[in-house]
């Protein structure tokens, strides 16, 4: 295989020479001018260099963005994974304990029809916006067993090298696995102590604060890249109150 590959080189090389020799002799048979062409090809023997900067350059330009897209594809399809089988659920948990979340849940019933524009006002919204959370001691053991059960749904998604090039959904994962941590490490929810329930509620915030963020932006992919796939994800947007996958003719 090495061996074909190297005469295929070999060969390439040998055409491309020979049409350059030929290229000067039609030049020479024409013109006659040899004092010319020597000085035309010495000056583009100097350029040589340069154009080998400016090729190379380009052509590592254009690998690093190809090699960029292709991370990004495969680390939303991570992404993809995460909401399917974990952050969709847990976003439609949380949302019922945020103050306020029927404000919340109104910038954020997406349709088929939405732009750009549309994703940036809802970011912009919850940029200004301080949501509040408040859990009761039943919500937490639900909550608890929930995400103790996904623990190693969640620690195969870190062993994806991909991820580290998403900074943001890295700060999420980290904040799910410290509340997961936390809600274990505690074996009952009853007489919890005001400072403790403020300190389980701020973790909680924490995840949310990301989660909310991550599955817009995730959401916008998908209505950019894949609109067959936004259209399903519409439907079961875990921000409306009766998500139906049915499709019903307008």
């Amino acid at each position: 295989m090495f061996k074909k590959l190297f005469m295929n080189k070999v060969w390439t090389v040998s055409v491309l020479f020979a049409i350059s020799v030929a290229l000067y002799g039609i030049d020479f048979s024409i013109f006659g001018n040899l004092r010319e062409i020597s000085a035309s090809f010495l000056g583009n023997l100097a350029f040589l260099p340069i154009y080998i900067i400016v090729v190379t350059l380009l052509f590592e330009k254009v690998l690093r963005e190809r090699e960029r897209q292709s991370v990004m594809r495969k680390l939303n399809m991570v992404i993809g994974v995460f909401f399917s089988e974990f952050g969709n659920h847990l976003l439609k948990e949380l949302s019922v304990h945020v103050a306020g979340s029927e404000e919340l849940k109104k910038h954020l019933r997406m349709t088929g029809s939405w732009k750009k524009e549309d994703f940036d006002a809802s970011l912009d919204f919850l940029r200004q916006s301080n949501q509040r959370i408040s859990i009761d001691r039943d919500a937490l053991t639900s909550l608890k067993q929930f995400m103790a059960g996904k623990r190693s749904f969640l620690l195969s998604l870190l062993e994806n090298q991909n991820l580290f090039e998403h900074e943001n959904f890295t700060d999420l994962l980290w904040a799910v696995f410290h509340l997961t941590e936390e809600l274990k490490a505690r074996e009952s929810f009853d007489r919890m102590p005001p400072s403790d329930k403020e300190h389980i509620n701020g973790d909680i915030k924490r995840v949310f604060a990301h989660l909310i963020r991550e599955w817009i932006l995730y959401m916008q992919h998908l209505k950019e890249d894949y609109p067959y796939l936004f259209s399903l994800a519409v439907r079961l947007n875990p921000m409306i109150d009766s998500p139906d996958p049915v499709v019903y003719q307008e």
